[in-house]
């Protein structure tokens, strides 16, 4: 069992009833989980093997290798994360990562350029593991095609046109990250991430076969997610729950540190529109109206409609050392 419910992407290639029953079932997870596991997303199983092989190669790489790509070199937020080098909600994750974006050319910073945009540059590569470049750029490329269909299918479902969402994407910000989570020996469960909400629009995570440690909040407890083999586990963001007044709810979610001895290998992709969008907001059908409670009030995490300084809000809690050595201008009280 999942935990969480399990939708069929390729519904959508069905009859009408088919594809009206897969826009069903996803405006209802969202609305009431924030959480599905997803199959039939026809991303192939061979880019799923190879992606996890770049994976473990590139973590067996010597510590001198990760360290020369490491994201304190990279002014983006770009590149390896040593081991504890993340926090959440101020305390450190106990996984090692590297964080790969769209390859594009940095944005010269004015006088008055928004902060966000130093999220926009080139990626940091191993020169040891040409692969791991190539796999990643094909994932963000298919990944990105599914993240599309979906949320076409989310406007639809939602009584808004199936292109409601496009003009947001004209220029997307696709971001993904290989993620290694190391077995902990602990009397309580050990923080890979800390529990929080995703920031942007929309997550897609693949997890190792047969592997468990995500949970999801739902009613005031965690569930235990393992998804079907093959699967990717979907949540919405914080910009979802924005645009639909709280109808769709971002959702809690945290990753309990492996049993000692093991590992555990992920890799999410972040389906981000332009650094500069503002999601549109959808008007909803009444019935639906009805039962958005409007969006979460944290003042512990302030909510920002345009996309760049929901992210930006995100790296420098998340890395205050990439901060302090690319850009201490920014530091909370500089």
């Amino acid at each position: 069992m999942s935990g969480i419910p399990v939708l069929d992407l390729s519904l959508l290639n069905g009859t009408p009833e088919q594809q009206a029953a897969f826009r069903d079932d996803l405006r209802r997870a969202t609305h009431e989980v924030g959480f599905f596991s997803l199959v039939g997303h026809g991303v192939p199983a061979e880019l799923i093997d190879r992606a996890y092989e770049a994976a473990r190669a590139f973590f067996a790489l010597p510590e001198s290798h990760k360290l020369a790509i490491e994201n304190v070199k990279s002014p983006h937020f770009r590149g390896y994360t040593r081991m504890g080098g993340e926090r959440t909600l101020g305390r450190v994750d106990i996984r090692e990562q590297i964080d790969i974006g769209a390859e594009r050319p940095s944005v010269p910073v004015g006088p008055d350029t928004p902060d966000y945009w130093v999220l926009q540059g080139p990626n940091l590569w191993p020169h040891a593991l040409p692969e791991l470049r190539e796999v990643a750029e094909e994932w963000i490329t298919r990944l990105d095609e599914v993240g599309t269909r979906l949320l076409r299918a989310w406007a639809e479902a939602l009584g808004a046109p199936a292109d409601a969402f496009d003009a947001a994407f004209a220029t997307p910000s696709p971001y993904m990250k290989v993620v290694r989570y190391p077995g902990v020996e602990a009397e309580q469960p050990a923080q890979g991430v800390g529990a929080h909400k995703d920031l942007g629009v929309l997550t897609l995570l693949s997890v190792e076969e047969g592997k468990a440690g995500l949970q999801v909040e739902k009613d005031g407890e965690w569930i235990d997610v393992t998804p079907p083999p093959g699967s990717f586990v979907v949540n919405i963001g914080e910009l979802l729950e924005i645009a639909t007044g709280g109808y769709l709810k971002a959702t809690l979610h945290r990753v309990v540190s492996p049993e000692p001895g093991t590992e555990r290998i992920s890799i999410p992709y972040f389906h981000g529109p332009s650094l500069d969008a503002v999601i549109p907001t959808i008007e909803l059908p009444p019935a639906l109206a009805a039962e958005a409670p409007g969006v979460t009030d944290d003042p512990a995490n302030p909510l920002h409609a345009v996309f760049g300084e929901n992210w930006l809000k995100s790296r420098l809690r998340a890395h205050p050392n990439v901060v302090e050595a690319q850009h201490p201008r920014l530091l909370v009280g500089a």
